[in-house]
This record gives structure tokens, C-alpha cells and sequence, in this order.
């Protein structure tokens, strides 16, 4: 299993500046893998593997090259090669691309160390170093361990939009050292909860908790009056600048907010449960289409079940997504669907005579869909009744 800790870096002047010259190198890097990629016959490259034979002459035709590490060279080289991917990706979808750009300054701002070139040092107390080949030690703020059975297999540093620096490591982990998941047959449904990604609430939950949405509109109100100054200011000037950066910093603490909030919310769910089924959402065309688009934005659902997913196998819970069509239309009881309008808050079944709160209604048949695709003894009995 492979997942990822973040930690604020706090690099010297003289280091900082090493790390933009570096980056800066590592973008021409990139910048240079696709003008060969488009000029050079795909035989002789066409893939990562081939391209890295290519860097030895690229040292001796551009000693700017070997300034910085081997690894991390070659690392650059496979970003290329996974952006194109990715947008190969895109276009057997339907999506119309285009080809990849070239990389300006603002746009490149991360390298990355991958197999080697990098130690975490001094890892006793709340600050440890990060000692990074040809570049040096770097301070970090190690609010949070990295477990003893995770291996760093690759480090990145990234400079914010906001002028802070971050490094992100790589780490993966032998399945067989992640907590054991209860077997099927020992899954009881009073530890099992059905979550609807709702719109009063953030999520409501098969038992009846339900999870209040996080309030922004301060954040939001300081972002769009810090907006308004910065199209006043002449771009590109100093104030501009000093500006863009105050707007940056804003949008950081409203990720950051959105972030803490779910890391907590899905911890809570992994360590209080032992099966969690939630709503597959395809979230791009509810974006796309609905006129609440930037109250479903906010709710950030993709990065959500993200977490939910990687952190129920670092705890050993199980987690399913389900169909969500049909959930809040069909009675919980008895099974018969009822159509209702958004602004109808409360399932009343005209077959049963069930009433209940529209989105509890839901979790309840989420809940009852998960139990099916888990194979936990679940009959073909209603949620209620089992």
C-alpha cells in the first residue's frame, strides 16, 4: 500500500535559493524531454525507460544537467512521460486534449528525489531534517511520525503559490504488516453505518448522526474582498505581488480547514466502525450540470472518499461503494420508490406508511446495498429489518 506525509520545511535563505535553482533546472529537464519526444523518432525514446538513456549526453551537451541529482533527473523524465499518460487517458475518454505545454516558471515549482539522494535525519522530536543530495539539510516540522513499517521510497519538494515550502514523502507498506480486517461472516451489522453525502448536512449517517457542513462564509467573504483589491493593483508590480500572495495564503487556509476536517471526519468513521458504505459518486458532471456546483465544490466529495478508502486499510475496515440511484426514493421498510422534489426533506411511503428524514431513509439503503456487495450475511430483508 503506498500513501503520503506532508510536512512544512523551513530551508535557509541560501538553501532556498539552491531549491528555485534547482527546480528551475529540473523544469528546462522537462521542458527539453518534450521537445524530443515531438522532434525525435519514438523509437529511439517513446518511453520513460528509453528517455533515461538519453541524460548521459544531455550532461555532456548541457553541464547544467549534472548540477543536480541523478535520481531526481530521471525522476523528472517520468513526470513527462506520466502527464502524457494522463492525457491519453483523457482523449480514449471523450475529452478533447490538446498537447502538453511547455513548463514556464510560475507553472513548474516541485522536484522530486525517488529511490535514493535523500535521508530524514534527527526524528526525536517535534523538528527533524531532511538531508536532500547536492542541495543539503533542510528543517522540517515533524508533527507526526512515520511509521515503523513504511519505507520512504521517494521525497518531493514543493514551493506554494503562497512562498512556503513543503516536502511530501512517499511511503509504502507491506500489506502484511497493515491491521487485519474482520472476516465477512464476523462482521456484525450494529458495527456497519451507510453514509448519504447530503446537502443539509455534510453526511448523514445509518444511525441517525448526521455531520453539519463546514462553515467558510467568513473565509470566503475575506477571499472575494481580497479579490477585488488584487484586480486593482498593476499586475506584475510589487503590490500586485504582495497582494497575490495575501490571496494565496486565504485559499491555503480554506483548504487547509477542508482538509483537517475530513482527515478527522474519516478517522472517526475507520477507528468507530468495522464496514463503512458510502455513495459512489461521479462527481465531474454533478459539477458540471448542477446549479449548486460550488456548494458541492466546497464539499470536496472525490478527495473525501479518497481518504475514507486509504484509511480504512491503514485500520482495518472495510469500506464499499455503492449505487447511488434509487437510494432516496426507495423506503428503507418496504422497498417501494417514491419520487420527491430536492426541497421535500422527509420519506413518507404511501405503500408502508414509514416516515423519516429523507436522508437517514437513504443512509439506511445505502447501508443495506453495501451489506449485499460485502456478502455479510446480509438477506434480502429491508435495512430496518435487519
Amino acid at each position: 500500500m503506498e500513501y503520503s506525509h506532508r510536512y512544512h520545511a523551513y530551508p535557509t535563505q541560501e538553501v532556498a535559493e539552491r531549491l528555485d535553482y534547482h527546480i528551475d533546472v529540473h523544469r528546462q529537464a522537462y521542458n527539453y524531454a518534450r521537445y524530443e519526444y515531438t522532434h525525435i523518432d519514438a523509437d529511439n525514446i517513446g518511453s520513460a525507460y528509453k528517455h533515461h538513456y538519453r541524460l548521459p549526453g544531455w550532461k555532456d551537451e548541457f553541464p547544467v544537467f549534472s548540477e543536480v541529482n541523478s535520481k531526481a533527473l530521471q525522476r523528472t523524465v517520468t513526470r513527462f512521460y506520466q502527464n502524457l499518460s494522463n492525457l491519453s487517458d483523457k482523449k480514449q475518454n471523450g475529452n478533447t486534449v490538446g498537447m502538453l505545454k511547455w513548463k514556464s516558471p510560475t507553472e513548474y515549482q516541485s522536484m522530486t528525489y525517488s529511490q535514493s539522494g535523500f535521508k530524514l535525519k534527527n526524528t526525536s522530536g517535534r523538528t527533524a531534517t531532511i538531508w536532500l543530495s547536492k542541495i543539503g539539510d533542510i528543517p522540517i516540522r515533524y508533527h507526526r511520525s512515520i511509521p515503523d513499517n513504511a519505507d520512504i521510497k521517494e521525497v518531493t519538494l514543493k514551493k506554494e503559490t503562497t512562498g512556503e515550502w513543503y516536502v511530501t514523502f512517499g511511503l509504502e507498506v507491506e500489506d502484511t504488516t497493515l491491521p487485519e480486517k474482520p472476516a465477512v461472516d464476523d462482521v456484525d451489522v450494529e458495527d456497519c453505518v451507510g453514509l448519504d453525502l447530503g446537502i443539509q448536512n455534510y453526511i448523514y449517517t445509518s444511525d441517525g448522526n448526521s455531520v453539519d457542513w463546514l462553515d467558510l462564509s467568513d473565509e470566503y467573504e475575506r477571499l472575494r474582498r481580497e479579490q477585488r483589491n488584487l484586480s486593482r493593483k498593476e499586475h506584475g508590480s510589487n503590490n500586485w505581488e504582495k497582494q497575490r500572495r495575501g490571496v494565496a495564503k486565504i485559499k491555503r487556509r480554506i483548504k487547509r480547514r477542508v482538509e483537517d476536517f475530513q482527515h478527522k471526519l474519516t478517522t472517526w468513521l475507520v477507528q468507530e466502525y468495522d464496514f463503512v458504505a458510502v455513495e459512489d459518486l461521479d462527481v465531474k458532471p454533478m459539477l458540471e450540470s448542477s446549479q449548486s456546483a460550488k456548494n458541492k465544490q466546497d464539499a470536496a466529495w472525490s478527495r473525501f472518499l479518497e481518504l475514507l478508502e486509504y484509511k480504512a486499510d491503514l485500520h482495518g475496515t472495510h469500506v464499499k461503494k455503492v449505487e447511488p440511484a434509487g437510494t432516496t426514493k426507495e423506503c428503507a421498510v418496504c422497498g417501494v420508490e417514491t419520487a420527491k422534489p430536492i426541497w421535500v426533506r422527509e420519506h413518507s411511503c404511501p405503500a408502508c406508511g414509514h416516515t423519516e428524514d429523507r436522508d437517514l431513509n437513504a443512509a439506511k439503503n445505502i447501508l443495506f446495498r453495501g451489506l449485499k456487495q460485502l456478502g455479510a450475511g446480509c438477506s434480502e430483508s429491508t435495512p430496518v429489518q435487519t
